[in-house]
């Protein structure tokens, strides 16, 4: 009975969150659609049976489907749920049932059609970050050091659990995460530390290199210290910082992504890092414990990822809609079809071996652990 009540816990937290981003993200879509005076057939939260649903004076069916790990809207002239063209049927349509299908549009139409689902999820996280700092305000973990780790530099330098680190280098440190960084940016550099303990402000010089067996010197750019586990504390903002740093919060998330989705490709870390539907069930049942802006906060990031994600150049996505767009745009004829169902297939399948990976890795991580 236990398992069943902490397995809920978790469950509803990722439904409603995953629900409330996928809607956001398919109603860019929806609404821009509509705008430019597309029939949009579905509007879908889910994949597979409907469970329910019902039509709206348009004509548009709005239903929640038996799988809920997404969803999507399924525009007239589309093949299937990922917006490709049905060829065949664009090619019976009368000139009046064009006009109503996505694929009739203007190149620039069809690209805002696209963008606005990632759109949507940007500016749905930019808002919510911004009504947290507002309100709440900015979550952040003191400068403080949680845990030494034994022979590192710090340890050596003789820094111990609770020492609040001022700054390096004269150089203030706000938190950790802003510690980490200038951790980071004086690798192999001499570093003075200035850091508080029992009330009395203290300073030690260290030297961030490692030395190994033969007596070689290695520039680093770690210290050996862990952030104290402590609930983090918050800061508040006036709305104008708050929005402010809301979308540099969503830019240097987006940056931060990529530059990890990079680095995994050209094989500078390890795939072992990818999370899937269970590691997103695993945070937001954690998250909705610490309370409704934790959960929230969770959210907002899951939205800028989602967004972030769909505008990858690949087939299926967003973005390689905008990607064949584009190119269309510029040769002034839309890609072959037959390029284009290729590209579809190869899309999919690195989607799928994307979701087989991180849910492998997910079982590892969470089950056989």
């Amino acid at each position: 009975m236990d398992a069943i009540i902490n397995a809920v816990g978790y469950l509803i937290p990722f439904l409603i969150t995953l629900t409330i981003v996928v809607f956001v993200h398919e109603l860019g879509h929806f609404l821009i659609a509509r705008y430019n005076k597309v029939t949009v057939e579905v509007f879908s939260i889910g994949f597979g049976p409907e469970l329910f649903g019902w039509n709206d004076s348009a004509g548009t069916r709005w239903k929640f489907s038996m799988i809920p790990l997404g969803g999507y809207v399924r525009m007239y002239g589309d093949a299937d749920a990922s917006s490709r063209p049905d060829a065949e049927s664009l090619k019976k349509m009368t000139t009046e049932q064009k006009a109503n299908s996505l694929h009739s549009k203007r190149v620039g139409q069809r690209m805002a059609v696209s963008a606005a689902g990632p759109f949507a999820n940007f500016l749905f996280s930019i808002v919510v970050l911004a009504g947290l700092f507002s309100v709440k305000g900015e979550p952040f973990i003191p400068a403080t050091v949680g845990a030494v780790v034994p022979g590192k530099i710090a340890d050596k330098a003789g820094l111990k659990e609770g020492d609040k680190i001022l700054s390096l280098n004269n150089v203030p440190a706000t938190d950790f995460h802003n510690l980490r960084n200038l951790i980071v940016s004086n690798k192999g550099k001499d570093v003075d530390i200035r850091f508080i303990r029992d009330s009395t402000e203290q300073t030690v010089h260290v030297k961030m290199v490692e030395v190994d067996e033969v007596g070689h010197e290695k520039p680093i750019g770690v210290m050996g210290i862990a952030p104290s586990l402590s609930i983090p504390e918050y800061h508040k903002l006036n709305p104008l910082q708050a929005i402010t740093h809301a979308v540099e919060k969503t830019w240097v998330t987006s940056v931060d992504t990529l530059i990890g989705i990079g680095q995994m490709i050209m094989g500078q870390r390890s795939s072992d890092e990818l999370g899937g539907i269970l590691s997103i069930g695993d945070m937001a049942g954690k998250s909705a414990k610490g309370g409704i802006a934790a959960l929230l906060f969770f959210m907002a990031f899951l939205s800028i990822n989602l967004g972030l994600i769909n505008l990858l150049p690949i087939p299926v996505l967003d973005g390689g809609h905008l990607l064949f767009y584009g190119i269309e745009g510029i040769f002034g004829k839309p890609v072959p079809e037959k390029i284009q169902e290729y590209a579809f297939m190869v899309g999919l399948a690195i989607v799928l071996s994307v979701m087989l990976m991180s849910t492998w890795n997910d079982v590892v991580r969470l089950i056989l652990k």
